[in-house]
């Protein structure tokens, strides 16, 4: 079967981004968010409960996708299907196999195949690069090539002032957000925010991908990563601050706790790495300089009803 150009490739996410970017763009206040009622991301199965009860659970997909660049095959990814063309080009971006410079001039799917091509002006070629491969602590098991620091040497990450006021409204809001997560769990989400407004919330099996579509998002649409803070439902771990780096992000934010390395890295490129958002507590490890305590702290704690994926995980 041939391949088809993206801007056909699915019935429903493309035609919803198109929607929701179009209100965004002209509100710009409107978020690109997560639908849970979209078809193939969730189904339901039936089971039994401990009572011997029949039940039946609305399930997460998963399903391979393989990214190639030009005509290489980089490599196969688990993923719940939705926006290839984000994760495709953001995981590339990530890993250095896209340059800020280059143009893509298209992006191909095909459903049956679940193949998801990235074609750039540019000739590539990463043999090398392909052959030396680190698997992560990440969910769904990520993978990195190359040596996981590269591009990390001399980095410069933006300048940005974090408002203790604006993390509070975050926390809250992005916790009454729809989500996959709150339909059917078993799901990570990765937020991206600018000041306490949410601008992108991408789900997936693994938080690498979550961030690799968001990556995918800013490159596609030249978002700049000044000012911006990335939230995550997952741990605080290497990949995740490496990610975030080589994103030019420069504020990385979970619910979740943290690694020592990731600790390490975060501190090494001047990345402010705050954890443990619960209600109006957290920690920062890294990069306090950034932080404005502009709120009065109450000690609130978060609402039961509202608790999410790493209240209670570090």
């Amino acid at each position: 079967m041939p391949l088809v150009c993206l801007r056909g490739f699915s019935h429903y996410a493309a035609n919803r981004e198109r929607t929701q970017m179009t209100r965004a763009n002209k509100t710009d206040q409107t978020p690109l968010l997560p639908d849970p009622s979209l078809p193939g991301l969730t189904r339901k199965i039936g089971g039994t409960d401990h009572l011997g009860k029949a039940v039946e659970l609305s399930v997460v997909e998963e399903r391979p996708l393989t990214i190639y660049l030009n005509s290489q095959e980089i490599v196969t990814a688990m993923t719940i299907g939705d926006y290839p063309d984000y994760l495709a080009v953001g995981f590339l971006k990530n890993q250095g196999m896209l340059r800020a410079d280059d143009v893509i001039t298209q992006v191909d799917y095909d459903d049956d195949l679940e193949v998801v091509v990235v074609r750039t002006e540019r000739k590539t070629s990463y043999e090398e690069k392909v052959k030396k491969k680190t698997r992560t602590s990440g969910c769904a098991v990520g993978t990195v090539f190359g040596d996981m620091m590269e591009g990390l040497e001399g980095l410069t990450l933006p300048d940005a002032t974090v408002k203790t006021s604006s993390l509070y409204t975050l926390a809250k809001e992005i916790n009454t957000l729809p989500s996959l997560y709150l339909e059917a769990g078993a799901i990570h989400g990765t937020v991206l925010c600018e000041g306490d407004r949410v601008l992108v919330y991408m789900e997936d099996v693994g938080r690498h991908n979550a961030v690799d579509k968001i990556a995918g998002w800013m490159f596609q649409h030249g978002v700049s990563s000044q000012g911006k803070l990335l939230y995550t439902t997952g741990r605080l771990t290497s990949e995740m601050v490496i990610k975030a780096a080589l994103m030019g992000v420069p504020v990385l934010a979970s619910r979740s706790g943290f690694t020592a390395w990731g600790v390490e890295i975060a501190r090494q490129v001047d990345l402010t790495l705050i954890g443990r958002m619960r209600g109006q507590r957290f920690v920062c490890l890294a990069g306090e300089h950034r932080l404005q305590r502009d709120a009065a702290v109450a000690g609130e704690e978060e609402d039961r009803r509202h608790r999410r994926k790493g209240a209670m995980d570090d």
